[in-house]
């Protein structure tokens, strides 16, 4: 998925500091990714660890999560991602409120996805309910579900807004496509909550924290996939069609520091490594003043480009790079 933040094409050089901060053998640890997005740096480590812990406050990241990372015994899904794509169209919330032709005029997707996704949102729903699927296979169809619609949204990468014509790969049929997990030999944990709160309540070996960095709200980026993922019926507001979001601390300067630190304070994790980009509300100044109360500090920096909604995305920026900042903290 076109991910703001998301740190895939980082994953190398997080998994290298790790690695030379920790040692390679990371069998006997538990990690933990507090602000875990799609899923992408607990994937990393989800075979080379004891356990992974993964939270994030969205739904969708749940979802995610809970199938990347809570998935680990294999099972039989071809017929079911067969029989949902041969399902026939149905008029649903989201062809009603977010597709093209829809009452609410919004073209985040073609007619004929938005019908797509609303016969295979209710389809997997009715299997759940009438117990004809588990848990596990509940969160790995909506998790393929939400990858397969994401592919063919009529966006710029992310659903702050939607393109004024259907773009070509947007016109294209939706086609699920199966959200495969890797299998490991022990179960793995995922949670939906604040991450400061839930801090207070879990203890392990590498906690990794790579919570937002400016005031670009997720919950307003990536609305829709709350909204396909939670499947609720509300009133959306304004010409993008939001539904009540949640706001995070770490998105305000009044606010970030503070909860930057109480985070650090209540961390019972040894080893605290912290992504944070050079332009984020905190400085790297600031950061290094917090974490070295508590212990040892070093930190290691890469470079890498800048992400890009669209192709002129970039205009508004002076440099095409960002660096990348990796904090580490050896508690104590």
């Amino acid at each position: 998925m076109n991910y703001i933040g998301s740190k895939h094409r980082l994953s190398s050089f997080i998994q290298d500091t790790i690695y030379s901060v920790c040692g390679q053998d990371l069998s006997d640890l538990v990690f933990c990714d507090l602000f875990a997005g799609t899923g992408a740096v607990g994937r990393v480590f989800k075979s080379q660890v004891k356990a992974v812990i993964a939270n994030d406050l969205e739904f969708y990241s749940y979802v995610l999560n809970r199938n990347y990372i809570g998935n680990y015994k294999s099972f039989e899904y071809s017929d079911l991602i067969e029989k949902l794509n041969s399902l026939p169209l149905q008029k649903g919330f989201i062809a009603a409120q977010y597709g093209e032709g829809g009452v609410g005029n919004r073209l985040y997707f073609s007619k004929h996805n938005a019908q797509k996704i609303d016969s295979i949102r209710t389809e997997v729903e009715k299997w759940y309910h009438n117990k004809a699927i588990s848990t596990d296979v509940y969160y790995f169809l909506l998790a393929s579900l939400l990858e397969s619609a994401d592919k063919i949204a009529n966006t710029a990468s992310v659903y702050g807004s939607y393109l004024k014509t259907i773009k070509p790969r947007a016109a294209k049929g939706m086609i699920i496509t199966p959200a495969t997990f890797e299998i490991t030999k022990t179960a793995h944990q995922v949670f939906q909550e604040d991450g400061n709160e839930l801090i207070t309540k879990i203890s392990g070996d590498i906690l990794y924290i790579d919570p937002p960095y400016n005031v670009r709200q997720y919950g307003a980026n990536y609305h829709i996939l709350n909204t396909i993922a939670k499947y609720n019926i509300f009133a959306p507001r304004g010409k993008t069609g939001l539904p009540i979001y949640n706001k995070s601390a770490y998105c305000s300067k009044k606010t970030v520091v503070s909860s930057f630190e109480q985070l650090i304070k209540n961390a019972q994790f040894k080893y605290i490594f912290v992504s944070y980009s050079n332009e984020g509300l905190m400085s790297p100044s600031v950061i290094k003043k917090v974490m070295e109360q508590y212990g040892r500090y070093d930190v290691k920096t890469t470079s890498y480009k800048r992400f890009r909604a669209d192709k002129t995305a970039s205009r508004h920026h002076k440099a095409s790079s960002t660096i990348e900042y990796l904090h580490i903290l050896e508690k104590q």
